[in-house]
């Protein structure tokens, strides 16, 4: 069979970048005659996770390592104005990798060009697959409810009018056809709430169409609703794609000692994300929560990237409360950063109290974890949302918390999420174990996203 290459254009962040990476590891894994180039957009706001990942991705010895390369672009110095200006830079070397790529010396060996997989927020380099007369996927690293959302935004905004910066200040709930509940306007994501990305989200959204089909990071079992909705183009609900090979316990054995002290499903984890931290007076609430509570706890707090407001990690008692660390010292451990996925996977752990991204959601459902909803930014407050009231799946502390309204959770708003998370015989525990065996299933051969995914690779090789 002809050798076939796939070009991935990713968003340039790690919450994109990881399930994209290992989409890419799928495709290779199931079809042998697939290589992939992944390149990387390169420019100062791009962080520095970021090339520590890629460095990690290159330095493993992969039994696919050499159908999969990474390519990075020269580094764009010019001063960021708009994202969509940056991309249009950005075409020209695009182009000229995979004209680099696809010709090789020996013209034999040369895999031919099939299509190209850009991120949800990467659609202009569709004009770079067209000019190479191939065709192109989205890859949608989110739920399929907020896919719905954002086709549906764009929708009503380009026939009625639609703007969502007026409908965060009403108390009006929106009807969208990815979800059974209307949505209030408190969880709208925060970026359809800024105009200039809310114009960049649209020229996006709008580009959709073109695309021969959309991979979403999620499964028929947890989200049918959201995905029989969807109807053009074409939806391939692959997921869960998730990294859970990272394994943190050679580098962190003294967290994963502590764990291994502790009975099972005893310990609420709390971890809120690389940018998840909490002002002074916030740390405090949650630390007396915890104390109150009578729960074991590990507690992943991380300073502001400002650096006020709350510690270093080497000294947390900077914030915490006075002899906190004391007096908890045998029911808890505070933390700075937490190998999530090792954390979850722990037999020790009931609980996680989280900020909601969808990578988070999905690994808790993958390790039969609860989650308590504590969202900060981006579109964690409407994922907190579909998980609540749509699903069922998870309990509140809080569905609309913002990381810059300024608001407190108090103490015993707090308290009494940790103490119906950790219930042992709640509902929500059962449904959770329960998904967690039907995400499983889904990637096994036979399994709902096993099909989608070789449903796709077929029309992608058909091309």
């Amino acid at each position: 069979m002809e050798k076939s290459q796939l070009v991935f254009v990713p968003w340039p962040s790690v919450g994109h970048l990881v399930s994209e990476m290992e989409a890419a590891k799928l495709l290779l894994t199931r079809h042998h005659h697939l290589s992939i180039t992944v390149i990387i957009l390169n420019h100062a706001f791009v962080d520095s996770k970021v090339h520590n990942y890629i460095e990690s991705q290159q330095a493993s010895s992969l039994s696919i390592s050499n159908r999969l390369q990474i390519i990075y672009l020269p580094k764009d110095e010019t001063e960021l104005s708009s994202f969509s200006s940056f991309f249009e830079r950005q075409k020209p070397h695009v182009k000229e990798v995979v004209l680099k790529v696809t010709q090789s010396e020996s013209v034999v060996d040369s895999p031919k060009l099939v299509s190209f997989v850009v991120d949800m927020l990467c659609t202009q380099m569709i004009d770079v697959a067209t000019e190479f007369g191939v065709p192109s996927y989205v890859f949608f690293p989110a739920s399929a409810a907020s896919l719905g959302l954002m086709l549906h935004v764009q929708k009503i905004h380009d026939e009625d009018k639609f703007d969502p910066i007026e409908f965060k200040n009403s108390k009006a709930e929106l009807q969208v056809p990815s979800l059974i509940n209307p949505l209030p306007s408190t969880v709208m994501p925060a970026e359809m709430l800024s105009k200039e990305m809310f114009l960049f989200i649209l020229s996006n959204a709008r580009r959709y169409t073109e695309a021969k089909g959309i991979m979403v990071n999620t499964f028929m079992e947890l989200e049918s609703y959201a995905i029989e909705s969807l109807k053009m183009p074409p939806v391939y609900p692959v997921g869960p794609i998730l990294n859970v090979e990272s394994d943190g316990r050679s580098i962190n054995q003294e967290i994963m000692q502590w764990l291994d002290d502790q009975p099972p499903s005893s310990v609420v984890f709390l971890c809120f994300g690389s940018m998840g931290c909490f002002s002074k007076d916030q740390v405090k609430e949650i630390a007396s929560a915890l104390e109150r509570s009578g729960h074991r706890f590990l507690w992943s707090l991380r300073p502001p990237p400002s650096g006020i407001g709350a510690s270093s990690r080497e000294d947390p008692q900077q914030v915490l409360p006075k002899e906190f660390l004391d007096r908890t010292a045998g029911m808890g451990k505070v933390i700075g950063w937490a190998p999530q996925v090792t954390v979850l996977a722990h037999p020790a752990v009931g609980g996680f109290v989280s900020h909601c991204g969808w990578n988070s959601v999905l690994e808790s459902i993958w390790y039969g974890v609860p989650i308590a909803t504590w969202p900060m930014y981006a579109e964690q407050q409407f994922n907190a949302f579909e998980m609540v009231m749509e699903l069922g799946l998870a309990m509140e502390i809080k569905i609309d918390y913002r990381n810059d309204s300024g608001e407190i959770v108090k103490c015993n708003e707090i308290e009494r999420g940790i103490g119906c998370l950790m219930e042992h015989d709640s509902n929500i525990r059962k449904k959770v174990k329960e998904m967690s065996e039907k995400s499983k299933r889904a990637l096994m051969d036979g399994g709902s996203s096993y099909f989608y995914l070789g449903d796709l690779i077929k029309e992608i090789m058909d091309n």
